[in-house]
């Protein structure tokens, strides 16, 4: 088995299942290709690929072989790029959850480019979900997120704690810092973060605990427009207290807390475990630990 095979297989699986795409692509023949497939299927003994008709269909072994092949590949690649241009500057690629990516990593950035001017930082802020798939394809060295990570192939080191906090528009009539009943608390109208959010997951694990289901009126991606919607009064929210800080200063919004009910979390730097991590990536993740 060799690294050759890897690429192949991972060219057909890019170029939609298609050898004669996969070959164009490497600039090989498509009997190549095929010879190439059917050497891993031999030496492993699995089918990587259901053949029906004219068109191939992945199997659960060729899922699992493609992780391997996608990262095995890449990890050469980054060795090839290191070495070839050793002298040259360095590109790390870092994620954010859109929480952390509009608060906090930021200041992150500016603050490793003071220490390593000489790299370039490359940002995606997206979902947690969409972070860790993009971990999983290689896409991203490291990111921070608002949740443990439940993949086994993805390491999670927690590196802050952070609250959410229960907030109400100033005419519902509760005071800022009262205590509510629980039965209270899940009758009200809910404004939340989308599936898939690390707020979101949060949320729906306190109040899971509680034995509490909730069912929202609002969901949406954006925490400024379910601020704006509590605002309004056309509910209550469960957000990040450092979001929410700016409304609750200028007298916008009250917070509330909910009997037996902590709202609070762990951010995460998660990257890949067979992942190689440089020395500049290491130098990130040890400035966002010990960032204050």
């Amino acid at each position: 088995m060799t690294l050759r095979h890897m690429i192949i297989f991972r060219a057909v699986c890019e170029n939609g299942y298609n050898s004669t795409k996969a070959a164009s692509a490497l600039h090989i023949t498509q009997p190549a290709v095929s010879l190439a497939i059917k050497e891993i299927e031999q030496y492993y003994g699995v089918q990587l690929f259901d053949r029906i008709g004219r068109r191939l269909q992945i199997t659960s072994a060729g899922q699992h072989f493609l992780q391997y092949a996608i990262h095995i590949s890449d990890l050469f690649s980054d060795m090839e790029t290191g070495f070839r241009d050793w002298d040259s500057k360095g590109i790390i690629r870092i994620g954010a959850s859109i929480t952390i990516g509009s608060q906090f990593l930021p200041n992150y950035v500016k603050s490793f480019y003071e220490v390593c001017p000489e790299i370039d930082v490359r940002v995606t802020i997206e979902q947690s979900e969409r972070l860790e798939q993009k971990i999983l394809a290689n896409e991203l060295d490291c990111a921070l997120i608002e949740g443990i990570s439940h993949n086994s192939n993805i390491v999670s080191e927690a590196y802050m704690q952070d609250y959410l906090s229960v907030i109400c528009d100033t005419n519902k009539g509760w005071k800022d810092g009262q205590n509510i009943p629980i039965e209270v608390f899940q009758k009200q109208r809910f404004l939340l973060r989308e599936k898939g959010s690390g707020t979101r997951e949060v949320f729906d694990r306190v109040t899971t605990q509680a034995g509490i289901h909730i069912i929202p009126v609002w969901e949406a991606m954006s925490t400024t427009a379910l601020i704006n919607a509590t605002i309004n009064g056309l509910g209550i929210s469960v957000l990040p207290n450092r979001m929410i800080i700016p409304s609750l200063k200028q007298g916008l919004i009250s917070t509330v807390n909910v009997q037996d009910l902590i709202f609070s979390r762990n951010f995460y730097i998660i990257y890949h475990k067979d992942k190689f991590l440089t020395p500049s990536i290491k130098q990130f993740i040890n400035l966002c630990k010990e960032y204050v």
